[in-house]
């Protein structure tokens, strides 16, 4: 059963999630997608595995159902982290799971922070504290374009220009579903891509450094308190093995599972993170 959920943000926007998977399920989990992406991200994972948990997944501000802020300022971590409280306190969740992928990830980290005793667990999805500046800059070179197409295969072909480097096995039947995940009708009856262009000022400003680097591994420090499912795709750009083994050594509960052949990020309807993320959610649900 699928459950479509409206809310409020803090300031008063209206957001969107959306619920599946049984409510007594022994765990909850909240899934926060990408940059540019929105709640259709998590679709594969939750037909693969939402009749055994619960998942939420949300329209971050900005993007799919979710309004589009008419302050850019406001697309940060820490807003958008605020807004995952709201929807907790909507919902009526004293304690969630978190699956975050990429950008995703880093609002988790934030709320390990800003609200520990609510979080169970946590999944980055292809994503940590420091980041290889490859990625960034790949992300960053495609953001700001977001002119619309005529149709689905001029989508798809898009999309696949775009993320073929990530996803070198993928098939045209692959490229149009990530396209249809991606893209929206609009009133004009052409594609457009399903999110405010404005979130660009805030990927622009991002700037990494060695004092970023250091504020980021003390704000994953904040996690030692949970579990931690760390995925990496085998090829990602934007998260470097290095780095992925040094977040696990340095969390008494972490565990990495590399996805083979894919790059940034891991679209989470692999077998090997289908596998990782079915099994770490049943040892929180047995931890209860």
């Amino acid at each position: 059963m699928t459950e479509h959920i409206r809310y409020s943000a803090p300031d008063g926007l209206r957001l969107y999630a959306k619920a599946t998977g049984p409510k007594d399920a022994p765990v909850t989990a909240i899934c926060i997608h990408g940059l540019t992406r929105n709640h259709k991200d998590f679709d594969p994972m939750i037909a693969a595995l939402g009749n055994q948990h619960r998942f939420i997944s949300m329209d971050v501000r900005g993007r799919g159902q979710s309004d589009r802020d008419p302050n850019p300022e406001n697309y940060t971590p820490a807003v958008y982290a605020g807004d995952v409280i709201a929807l907790m306190d909507h919902l009526g969740l004293e304690k969630t799971c978190l699956i975050g992928t990429s950008m995703g990830g880093l609002i988790s980290m934030v709320l390990m922070k800003a609200a520990p005793e609510r979080i169970s667990g946590v999944v980055l999805n292809d994503v940590g504290p420091e980041l290889d500046k490859k990625g960034l800059n790949r992300i960053k070179s495609y953001v700001g374009d977001v002119v619309p197409v005529a149709d689905w295969e001029s989508a798809a072909n898009r999309i696949e220009s775009i993320q073929n480097v990530a996803f070198p096995d993928a098939t045209e039947k692959d490229w149009l579903n990530f396209a249809k995940r991606t893209y929206r009708e609009g009133d004009d009856g052409q594609l457009h891509l399903d999110y405010d262009p404005a979130i660009m000022s805030a990927v622009a400003a991002a700037k990494p450094g060695l004092l970023v680097n250091i504020a980021m591994w003390r704000l994953y420090g904040k996690m030692k308190s949970v579990p931690v499912l760390l995925l990496r795709g085998e090829i990602s750009d934007l998260l470097s093995a290095k780095t992925a083994e040094r977040m696990v050594r340095r969390h008494p509960a972490a565990r990495l599972v590399t996805v083979p052949r894919v790059g940034h990020a891991p679209l989470l309807d692999e077998p090997a993170s289908l596998d990782a993320i079915n099994a770490f959610l049943a040892e929180l649900g047995e931890a209860r």
